[in-house]
């Protein structure tokens, strides 16, 4: 199994499980970060860095991109236009606001779908629609690890 197929297999068993802020428990409770944890706990082990706790609005108003720097120090930034399985995707949900959601690619082509958690839906598989794409700021892929 290549760690694209293991990535999105195990995101999918994390779909049902409710939001819960700064959660990151498969079935229990969790939010958009703590399922990208949940991933990386699977196929790395041990998490890189300790989560600090955060707020709901992820330093909006200190205009602070928390998840961007964060995802440019453990995964591999990729091309926005190089679409495949396994990709992690970083929004903004607003123009000019930071990027504060993220989610994960499950399939590509005309019927794109990613795997997300977020307030009042808990993990669902989303298509990748047009209002959701203009929103994407950045994609990275998770590095090898131990499938």
């Amino acid at each position: 199994m290549s760690i694209a197929d293991a990535i999105v297999a195990e995101a999918r068993e994390w779909i049902g499980t409710p939001y819960l802020h700064q959660a990151s428990v498969k079935g229990a409770g969790t939010d958009c970060l703590g399922l990208l944890r949940g991933l990386w706990r699977k196929l790395h082990g041990a998490e890189p860095e300790a989560v600090p706790p955060y707020t709901e609005d992820w330093a909006q108003p200190g205009r602070r991109e928390v998840l961007l720097h964060a995802a440019r120090r453990w995964l591999l930034e990729r091309p926005l236009s190089s679409e495949a399985p396994g990709d992690v995707l970083l929004f903004r949900m607003r123009n000019g606001s930071i990027a504060k959601h993220l989610g994960v690619q499950s399939e590509t082509g005309p019927h794109a779908r990613f795997i997300h958690s977020y307030t009042g839906h808990g993990v669902v598989e989303s298509p990748l629609s047009q209002p959701w794409r203009r929103r994407i700021v950045a994609r990275f892929a998770f590095p090898e690890g131990a499938v």
